[in-house]
């Protein structure tokens, strides 16, 4: 997150006494790292004359300052991550519609909203992590599995405070229903061997350490651990391979409604769907490309392919209130 004094400068630079932007540039309101972004913005800035100005904090603080700003608007862009945020803030209305024949064909339908109001820019697979020490692959099988008694006091979980457990929960109603999905749940919760985790490496970690032998995580904060101790003993597995599929889910971007550059946003959003652009998603954020016509990073790829839920990611917003009372009443914390 910016500190304050960085996110002050940011704004000014981009609004001087109420005066409007120069045509010249598009201003992104990012949930994402600087590092992970300020690539791709970097090379279409080199490639088009056109600034990218972006401006960085959490989900929740960015939508309401969209939200505040209304037609006095600063942003054109709103990039953030899971689609139940992207779901949230098209709920909200401050995000406008557009069709895109260029993005049509680039990203596929499961991966952006039926409305146009986003689409997904790259992709993470919330997948099953497991210790090699003492967890062979013949062992696991499924999400559901992990309810099983086989796997008492040896789970880990992240908090379900965390959108991408909302997530993974509301595409488990979807495809079970709410009552299947609550005694899936309350397994789990069962299962756990410690408290929740605040987040995905503190999960890998325990694995590591032993505190549990198996937990559901993002594949990229597994990258990350993996890049900084390449002997981890812990790998990466992917469930319902005979069924449903792994658990998809996304970053995104979505026109804001009161854009002050609508024409140069939406072709900043079409370049980022291209070949070009998602090579550099692959390469930097140890994710996988929506342009199914781009490969992962070799990183990425020696994880292994695998089937992906066809399900529209779009399902995990419709869902998260329901999943978010659900998870509350199995006890997941």
């Amino acid at each position: 997150m910016l500190a304050p004094k960085r996110l002050l400068t940011a704004l000014a630079l981009t609004l001087i006494g109420g005066t409007a932007q120069a045509a010249d540039e598009v201003v992104v309101y990012s949930s994402r790292i600087d590092e992970l972004i300020k690539p791709v913005f970097d090379l279409y800035t080199q490639k088009t004359g056109v600034q990218v100005k972006f401006i960085t904090d959490k989900e929740a603080p960015l939508m309401q300052r969209i939200k505040a700003e209304g037609e006095n608007a600063t942003a054109d862009l709103l990039l953030t991550v899971d689609a139940g945020n992207l779901w949230q803030a098209e709920q909200m209305g401050i995000l406008q519609p557009f069709t895109s024949k260029v993005i049509d064909a680039n990203i596929p339908l499961q991966y952006r909203a039926a409305s146009h109001a986003w689409t997904g820019l790259s992709l993470r697979a919330r997948t099953i992590a497991y210790s090699t020490a003492r967890v062979k692959p013949s062992d696991l099988s499924t999400y559901e599995a992990l309810a099983d008694k086989q796997w008492e006091g040896r789970l880990c979980l992240r908090t379900a405070k965390k959108v991408y457990n909302q997530s993974l929960t509301a595409t488990l109603i979807e495809t079970h229903g709410a009552a299947k999905t609550e005694e899936i749940v309350k397994g789990w919760v069962n299962n756990l061997s410690t408290d929740v985790f605040s987040d995905d490496v503190a999960v890998l970690e325990a694995i590591n350490a032993g505190q549990c032998d198996v937990g559901i995580v993002n594949t990229y904060y597994y990258g990350r651990l993996h890049k900084q101790k390449p002997d981890l003993p812990v790998k990466l597995f992917w469930p319902n391979q005979g069924d449903r599929g792994v658990h998809v889910n996304l970053s995104g971007i979505g026109l804001t409604k009161y854009a002050p550059h609508p024409e140069a946003a939406k072709a900043l959003v079409e370049w980022m769907t291209s070949a070009e652009a998602q090579k550099i998603f692959a390469d930097v954020n140890q994710e996988f490309p929506a342009n199914p016509s781009v490969p992962p990073s070799a990183e990425v790829a020696a994880w292994g392919k695998f089937i992906a839920d066809t399900l529209p990611v779009e399902v995990a917003g419709l869902r998260q209130a329901e999943a978010i009372r659900l998870m509350d009443r199995a006890g997941w914390n």
